[in-house]
């Protein structure tokens, strides 16, 4: 199970934990108290502020969770080993390089997969971490690349960004949802007014939360195959195009690894084949397309 939820976005997984939570809990509380939500606009800032909350309850406590769920060892500054002391010199010339006034934190985790990834809740209070198994796989160059595209997200304020869309997102699911569960409830009650129409109602609202949840995911990651485009071209800039060029072919490379061992790939959570369907909810945009941007981009 620790496996399956490491596979996901944090960010998306924590978002969807508090705003089921929250929706929850505020219909509970709307239901036993009688608030009436047939003002529209009482019901669009009611579900404003469940939607974005969520997505920023969820922001400020990433890099805690990410501490957690990873079992994240945090660099010190003074450490003695070569191998750290590498990798926060790496994040260290490329934060100066990429403008950012504070530098990220920097760890890394023991895990076979070969991973990295950036969180935070802002430029200046961010994270920067890696697995083990990145680091025996790849080339130091290659691994500076990786660690130029994490700090791209940092500096492109990537997840802010994506926690306002994000958290727009909730609110146009929340509030859809439960006009089309009032709709539908009252086409089946008709002229009848039964005792559990209100546990009907809760039910098609959940329902059509998760449909257009779903709906709402495929937006959401559209724009995340694009910010990865953006973060490519940044980690381009800060450690060398070629580099960058030969971290991605690295990862390619680890395909042939995840068919032997399932657990030991996530690669920037990049799956290999995908479906049409899976494209459509891929947070990251295919490998070789990738590889073929930078390489037809003439920006650096």
């Amino acid at each position: 199970m620790f496996t399956l939820i490491k596979r996901f976005s944090l960010f998306v997984v924590v978002n969807l934990l508090v705003m089921l939570t929250l929706s929850f809990t505020a219909n509970l509380i709307a239901a036993f108290l009688g608030v009436d939500f047939s003002n529209y606009s009482g019901l669009l800032i009611f579900y404003s502020v469940l939607g974005m909350g969520g997505a920023f309850v969820s922001l400020f406590i990433s890099k805690w969770m990410a501490k957690s769920m990873y079992r994240i060892q945090i660099i010190d500054s003074n450490t003695a080993n070569a191998t750290e002391m590498t990798l926060l010199n790496m994040v260290h010339n490329m934060s100066k390089k990429a403008g950012l006034r504070k530098m990220p934190e920097v760890g890394y985790y023991d895990s076979p997969e070969v991973n990295a990834f950036a969180t935070g809740p802002s430029r200046n209070n961010s994270l920067v971490a890696v697995s083990t198994g990145l680091m025996n796989r790849m080339s130091r160059d290659q691994v500076e690349a990786v660690l130029g595209h994490e700090i791209a997200h940092v500096a492109n304020g990537d997840m802010v960004t994506m926690t306002l869309i994000q958290g727009v997102m909730n609110t146009l699911v929340l509030f859809a949802s439960r006009i089309l569960a009032s709709i539908a409830a009252s086409a089946l009650r008709g002229d009848r007014e039964g005792g559990g129409s209100w546990f009907v109602e809760f039910g098609l609202y959940m329902f059509f939360q998760s449909v257009l949840g779903l709906l709402g995911a495929v937006v959401t990651n559209s724009f995340s195959r694009w910010r990865e485009y953006r973060a490519d071209a940044g980690g381009a800039r800060l450690a060398g195009k070629e580099q960058m060029i030969s971290a991605l072919r690295a990862l390619q490379g680890t395909e042939d690894f995840v068919a032997r061992d399932d657990k030991a790939f996530a690669s920037l959570k990049i799956s290999g084949q995908r479906s049409a369907l899976a494209k459509l909810f891929a947070t990251h945009p295919p490998l070789e397309e990738r590889i073929e941007r930078l390489r037809n981009s003439s920006a650096f």
